[in-house]
């Protein structure tokens, strides 16, 4: 170990997938002093997430690489749940036009050229450092201050910070540190995943993810970016890794569909879907984000954007914690705010999990009705925060705010960036705020103007998020702008 004082960072970020990357990307927009520990020595070349959404695309806007990463995504079609038969028990299509989130509804895309497009982004920030090939050893707090000790190719370092967050995965070292489980959520099958490279063009196989509802032989197809197509089959107890990773296994399954004259083999290799939330996602200065809080089955394609939206949440918070605006227990928002919220979807990818296996009907009708659908065609989730800052008996508090175009042609969130801003639809109040703070004035912005409306208020506080933490309602003579600001904790 070396003698020297360790150097010192306002966060250390274990793990650079998308999760890790984002965060420290949005750290680094605050202004904030980051490490960040990769254990790999470069990014993983394979598939592995495929899905993202509106609002990760939002976040991905924020550090400025979402036009960039748009250009190497697909618009995503949907999804339909059908039997062998191809009888449709359930149609999920997703909008192919813009949301009021400032873009499509979901994409697919390479995790590869992702993380690739991250990590380049966090050369703009020179208070980002990232160190790869870092395996943590081992993390202790004194003081306020967390030390953490790593070894990487030169030998064992450490280094120092007043927080520190694990964003590194399922096997989390942090977590670990931190002595917080696992809890589940119920559900638990083997799955193996085949990613495929077509030799030409297949139009007959679609563009929409199939999920082929079967009790003996559960099976999804994707369609993911350029000629990469992926398969997965729930295997049962008798079905071994070793036997199901051989490549005659594989062509045999992909009978129906594919054959080896068509495509070539890219990755193929068993994975336990599990529906498990960590008991604590922090203690004391040390907090958990991604899969290291939180594991989903695939069946929403939700598993990266729950971390990402982590990411987002919890950024603005530890930068107010280290310019001394906030103390540390704006932290405890973090769980209350995003636990409630991730664990609605992964319970909803449970129902349809159960739905794609047939457990407990023959027909499907009953998983149907409980997975929320009008006839058979499935709505898509659009859920709030929990519990947090903000005032309870505001009904607006913890949804999320459009994105509208602003006169001047530009997206809301290019003018804001990831900080907050209130929205005012009253000349008068609009001269009384302080300065310190964006403010939009909506007799100079229409389209603002009609989504307070929606709303029903005069005047809205939005949080770097993008979640609403206050509202002025339209028939609220006595609350004041100033009033509503008191709820941010910047003061």
């Amino acid at each position: 170990m070396q003698n020297e004082t360790p150097p010192e960072y306002d966060v250390i970020v274990v793990g650079c997938g998308p999760t890790g990357a984002t965060l420290a990307g949005l750290l680094g927009t605050c202004g904030l002093s980051v490490l960040v520990l990769e254990r790999e020595a470069g990014i993983y070349p394979l598939p592995r997430a495929v899905h993202c959404d509106d609002e990760v695309m939002r976040v991905f806007q924020w550090i400025g690489v979402a036009e960039e990463l748009s250009k190497q995504f697909i618009i995503n079609r949907g999804m339909r749940f059908v039997d062998y038969h191809d009888n449709v028990l359930l149609d999920w299509p997703r909008p192919q036009q813009i949301t009021e989130s400032g873009w499509y509804a979901s994409y697919r895309f390479h995790q590869p050229e992702l993380e690739q497009v991250l990590r380049g982004a966090l050369k703009q920030f020179d208070s980002v450092s990232v160190k790869l090939n870092a395996i943590v050893d081992g993390v202790s707090e004194v003081c306020d201050q967390i030390n953490v000790r790593y070894r990487d190719r030169i030998g064992a370092k450490e280094a120092t910070a007043k927080f520190l967050v694990g964003c590194d995965g399922a096997v989390s070292t942090v977590r670990r540190c931190m002595k917080s489980g696992m809890e589940s959520l119920g559900f638990e099958q083997r799955w193996l995943v085949i990613d495929l490279l077509l030799k030409h063009p297949m139009p007959e196989l679609g563009d929409f993810t199939i999920q082929y509802c079967d009790a003996d032989r559960p099976a999804t197809y994707c369609r993911n970016v350029g000629n990469r197509r992926r398969w997965e089959f729930a295997l049962g107890n008798e079905q071994t890794s070793e036997l199901m990773t051989q490549a005659q296994v594989a062509w045999e399954l992909l009978k129906p569909w594919v054959t080896p004259e068509e495509a070539t083999l890219e990755r193929q290799v068993v994975y336990t879907f599990k529906s498990e939330v960590a008991k604590d996602w922090r203690r004391r200065g040390s907090v958990l984000a991604g899969d290291a809080a939180h594991l989903t089955p695939p069946f929403m394609g939700q598993g990266m954007c729950a971390g990402i939206r982590d990411a987002a949440n919890l950024a603005w918070k530890l930068a107010l914690c280290c310019d001394g605006s906030s103390d540390s227990r704006i932290l405890d928002t973090y769980e209350s705010e995003r636990k409630p919220n991730v664990v609605r979807y992964i319970e909803k990818a449970v129902e349809l999990g159960a739905l794609i296996n047939r457990m407990g009907t023959t027909s499907g009708d009953e998983l149907i009705t409980n997975v929320d659908v009008s006839a058979t065609r499935m709505r898509s989730l659009k859920l709030g925060i929990g519990p947090g800052l903000g005032p309870d008996d505001d009904e607006n508090r913890g949804k999320l705010f459009p994105q509208v175009r602003l006169t001047s042609g530009c997206l809301m969130d290019d003018e804001i960036g990831y900080a907050p801003f209130l929205i005012v639809d009253d000349l008068d109040e609009f001269n009384k705020i302080p300065l310190g703070i964006t403010v939009l004035n909506c007799y100079d912005e229409p389209n603002l103007k009609s989504t307070l409306k929606g709303l029903g208020v005069k005047a809205v506080f939005v949080r770097p998020d993008r979640y609403i933490l206050a509202s002025i309602p339209n028939t609220n003579d006595t609350l004041t702008v100033s009033d509503m600001m008191r709820e941010f904790p910047y003061n």
